[in-house]
């Protein structure tokens, strides 16, 4: 199996702020399904703006970076056989959260 990260930017869920608790019952719900099916891994919500950028020298700034254009809002990692299964598991966290997902695959460790 692969593992995948599903992620959204910040900013990106835009829905009436009274309709949170289903948009978080929706998405729990999601997590259910997937906890339930074997395939989660671990996911959640990031407090807005709130890095630290540490160098290679190990100098620590506030960030993110002005330039950044997007920052990431919340994710999830699942454990699935192929793209296409992160695929429908993404667009299952998008109706939840109101929001397009992005899905990436996160590279094996060559030591495990």
């Amino acid at each position: 199996m692969t593992r995948y990260l599903i992620s959204f930017d910040d900013g990106a869920m835009t829905f009436p702020e009274e309709e949170l608790p289903q948009v978080a019952e929706a998405s729990h719900e999601v997590v259910r399904q997937a906890q339930d099916a074997g395939v989660w891994v671990f996911g959640g919500g990031l407090q807005r703006q709130q890095a630290n950028i540490v160098a290679t020298d190990g100098t620590l700034t506030n960030g993110p970076f002005p330039e950044t254009k997007a920052v990431l809002g919340g994710f999830s990692i699942v454990d699935v056989p192929s793209r296409e299964d992160a695929l429908e598991w993404a667009a299952k966290f998008a109706a939840a959260c109101r929001c397009a997902q992005e899905v990436r695959e996160i590279m094996p460790d060559p030591t495990v």
